[in-house]
């Protein structure tokens, strides 16, 4: 009885081992909608169930962060009645000191073992005394080696020995998503970190200084945080704190920082020439609009700045351009946008080649100019 079981299985067996014999691919292929069809879903990297930490980026970079406090004389203003004797005679002559002492905070980052020490213009403007504070209990007072009102930055050097020094970040351009942690000194509470991301890069048109090309973070950035640093994740330096957008004063996650590149560049030039270096043109542009360019009898989409002014002598005259030409490019790129093609000019250096290429009655032109040193302008 057992064997009328056994057979049909028995049977069931050779015909599998045929068809895998014989078929292969009946069996191991797969269908063809499944097998070529490339995935929509996104490949999700495996989830990092250890610690995140940050310490290691702040061990690094938290030493070479300072305090800085700074004093100056503001005089006393009073009203110009004390300085009528009429009335002089029906007050009470109570003695008030002329002068008095006007104390501010900030912070700012260690740049070299020499004891060169990058912050904001703004954190030190007026200071008659300038001391700085280390992490590690150390007080010097601090010279004034110059500054760049336009950028926001100052240099000032101290006297110590042994101090921790920032290390730059190698690369020349952040990531928008990139985390990072500003180091300063908040409302004075002490040496604190708070931790973002990069939410935007080259933001410009601020209305906070002359030449404007910030990195916006969320990370928490708050009065006293100004001139300190905004590292990434390996504690490395990529930007100088500078302004927060705010209406109630305090943070509000929109924060803005000067790049590693241009306060380093800015750096390297007020310590051998005292003053920064930027390059200059010699024109006066406005962006183009579709009204502008429609009492101009121009095409509505053409994109461009129209110069509205020339320097007399200057690179651009130079170089042939004329007011009412529409610059259209820069050193090979688009140029639209007033605030960018200035910092893009500011960043070369005197006696650098310019090409350009603008509009004149509906015809290109293509020309050069050199670079000439533009002048600092103290607002």
């Amino acid at each position: 009885m057992i064997y009328r079981f056994l057979l049909p299985i028995l049977f069931g067996v050779i015909a599998a081992l045929a068809v895998l014999n014989l078929a292969p691919e009946w069996i191991l292929q797969q269908p063809a909608n499944q097998a070529d069809k490339p995935s929509d879903t996104a490949v999700i990297p495996p989830l990092n169930l250890g610690v995140v930490s940050y310490a290691a980026a702040v061990d690094a970079a938290a030493p070479a962060v300072v305090n800085i406090y700074t004093r100056k004389t503001v005089k006393r203003q009073h009203h110009p009645i004390f300085d009528d004797p009429y009335f002089n005679q029906f007050l009470r002559e109570t003695p008030q000191p002329s002068e008095r002492l006007q104390s501010s905070l900030g912070s700012g980052v260690i740049m070299s073992a020499s004891g060169y020490v990058l912050t904001n213009h703004h954190v030190i403007r007026s200071a008659d005394e300038i001391v700085i504070a280390l992490r590690d209990g150390r007080e010097a007072e601090a010279m004034l080696v110059g500054t760049d009102p336009e950028a926001d930055l100052a240099l000032l050097k101290i006297k110590l020995a042994n101090l921790p020094v920032i290390k730059v970040t190698s690369q020349r351009s952040q990531s928008i998503g990139d985390v990072v942690l500003a180091i300063g000194n908040p409302f004075g509470v002490g040496q604190t970190v708070t931790m973002g991301i990069i939410s935007a890069i080259g933001r410009n048109q601020l209305g906070l200084n002359t030449y404007e090309n910030y990195i916006q973070t969320d990370a928490a950035i708050n009065p006293g945080n100004s001139g300190g640093a905004l590292i990434n994740a390996y504690g490395e330096l990529v930007g100088i704190n500078t302004a927060i957008y705010s209406q109630s004063g305090g943070s509000e996650g929109i924060g803005f920082a000067i790049p590693a590149e241009t306060a380093t560049q800015v750096l390297n030039d007020l310590v051998k020439h005292g003053a920064t270096i930027r390059g200059w043109l010699g024109i006066e542009v406005q962006e183009a609009n579709p009204k502008l360019l429609k009492l101009l009898g121009l095409p509505d989409a053409l994109n461009g700045l129209i110069v509205t002014g020339i320097y007399p002598g200057g690179p651009a005259e130079q170089a042939g351009l004329a007011t009412g030409d529409i610059l259209t490019m820069i050193n090979h790129q688009d140029s639209a946008n007033a605030q960018q093609a200035m910092n893009q000019i500011a960043a070369l250096r005197p006696g650098d080649r310019i090409d350009l290429e603008f509009l004149r009655a509906g015809k290109t032109i293509r020309t050069s100019a050199i670079a000439g040193r533009r002048q600092s302008q103290q607002p």
